[in-house]
């Protein structure tokens, strides 16, 4: 059984005492095991801050960009071994393993593009110059710099390589060295890649550590020049923050938490008709893909009163045609649940949501691993719009009017997908619910090779306020603001103009 190792302070560190135990949630077999324990988790934050950041910082961007560059060619050139380790490790199809690594590649080169656009430049000007009074001598300019502590990325089990590309192509792009902590059942996929960024000497030391098993303390050890986006539950996101020393420090944080998820169904849309295939395919893909384990899932189909019972058959009908099962397997489109304890929560979490199944149960699918039916809930309670069942799990919701109201019963989240041709119907539902949302999805048919509204790309802004945890990621160039520091210089305008490297 392989033993993992953190990487800290420049070397491969094993851990000690009690190791958490990584399985093949299709099979139950025994992978891998990892421990934090007996780690200096305060050496290694000391070692990126005195290392990685004046290594990272004496780039310019298109210096860091290059970076992310040889990140991104490491990982396509071992792309089927890293799909595999998804397979085995993550429970995902081929075609999910994909979603995840290519996402994660993809992500890394359009970080790269960004970075090459903005040049030799270390740091970056934030709007225009600004004549401050009488004399065009006095003048303001606002700028931006990286910060000068630790990028602390603790992620979530579901998108192994995807996560923690997101995060730590726009951190190094930013000149911030980053700690990444990768959720522990998942593990193999993000430790393979430190591996094959160390192997091949892609960064400077101390640009990147790694942290396999329990954080323990490590976010309390955090202060005013470090950041933390967190990915996971909203129960330890809100216990993250009232940590004594995220306030007293005003440690920058980034939460991405639960997201009941909806999709609006508009009412001019006719059964059978093109507007109406895209959204039964979108709603499927979305509660099968990764079965059903994405933050940007559909958890809540809203659709008019008189369709209801013709989008319920037509949605079961499709479900019906998902094989589930050991995603080594080549025709199987659904794979399991990431661990026990997902299978436990998501069954039940269909329990808490009351009504009936329209389609699927919650009863063992296999004696072996960890799988579960789609399930297509029903006249569910209340708690439709207030519990996140995370995993192959959806319930539908039919309208007479007002679909904007039931939608933001939700109190926040990442996404939310209309699907309709009226063009005022569309701008009333949109100024109703984009408060509530960091993005809204329009889907429509003759959008070519429409990635859903499941799918998160690293030039739009990636978050949501309320339950979905009040942050935001990526947004290509808007991402740089987490880890870099806005600043107003003012005083003469030569002398301003000077430093920036620009005409008097």
């Amino acid at each position: 059984m392989q033993e993992l190792r953190s990487y800290v302070e420049g070397r491969w560190v094993a851990g000690t005492g009690s190791p958490q135990t990584l399985f093949n949630p299709a099979t139950e077999e025994p992978l891998a095991r990892a421990s934090s324990e007996g780690i200096d988790l305060a050496a290694a934050l000391a070692h990126a801050r005195r290392a990685g950041g004046p290594a990272l910082r004496a780039l310019g961007f298109a210096g860091r960009a290059a970076l992310l560059k040889s990140m991104a060619d490491a990982m396509q050139a071992h792309r089927d071994e890293l799909l595999e380790l998804g397979i085995a490790n993550g429970g995902n199809t081929r075609s999910d393993a994909k979603f995840d690594v290519d996402g994660a590649i993809q992500t890394l080169l359009a970080y790269a593009e960004t970075g090459a656009a903005l040049g030799a430049a270390r740091f970056l000007m934030d709007g225009e110059g600004i004549q401050l009074g009488r004399s065009v001598r006095f003048h303001g300019q606002h700028v931006m710099v990286p910060r000068q502590g630790v990028a602390v990325h603790v992620n979530a089990f579901n998108f192994p390589a995807w996560g923690f590309a997101e995060k730590a192509a726009v951190a190094l792009l930013a000149g911030m060295p980053v700690l990444a902590k990768p959720a522990t059942s998942s593990a193999l996929v993000a430790h393979r890649v430190t591996e094959l960024i160390v192997q091949n000497k892609l960064l400077p030391e101390g640009a990147l550590s790694l942290l396999v098993g329990s954080p323990r303390d490590l976010v309390s050890m955090l202060g005013a020049q470090d950041v933390l986006a967190f990915t996971g539950s909203g129960d330890v996101g809100k216990s993250i923050r009232k940590l004594p020393n995220i306030s007293e420090h005003s440690v920058r944080v980034n939460v991405e938490a639960d997201s009941l998820n909806a999709a609006v169904l508009g009412p001019d849309v006719e059964p059978a008709s093109d507007m109406y295939e895209t959204f039964l395919k979108d709603v499927v893909r979305d509660m099968t893909q990764k079965a059903g384990q994405k933050c940007t899932a559909i958890r809540r189909v809203l659709v008019p009163r008189q369709h209801a019972a013709t989008v319920r058959d037509d949605i079961s009908g499709l479900l019906a045609g998902v094989k589930v099962g050991n995603p080594a397997i080549e025709e199987t489109r659904m794979g399991p649940l990431a661990t026990a304890s997902q299978l436990a929560d998501a069954r039940e979490g269909v329990q808490r949501l009351g009504g009936k199944l329209a389609f699927g149960s919650t009863a063992p699918v296999s004696p072996k691993g960890f799988f579960m039916s789609p399930v297509l809930v029903e006249e569910p309670g209340d708690a439709v719009h207030k519990h996140e069942v995370f995993g192959p799990v959806a319930s539908l919701l039919p309208y007479a009017q007002e679909p904007g109201g039931i939608v933001a019963r939700g109190n926040g989240g990442l996404v939310c997908s209309l699907y309709s041709d009226d063009a005022a119907w569309i701008e009333e539902m949109f100024l109703c619910i984009a408060p509530h949302h960091g993005r809204i999805f329009l889907g429509h048919p003759k959008i070519e090779l429409s990635p859903g509204p499941g799918t998160v790309l690293p030039q739009l802004v990636h978050g949501g306020p309320g339950r979905a945890g009040g942050g935001e990621e990526l947004g290509g160039p808007r991402g740089l603001a987490f880890y870099m520091q806005r600043v107003a210089l003012e005083g003469s305008r030569p002398v301003i103009s000077k430093l920036l490297g620009k005409p008097a």
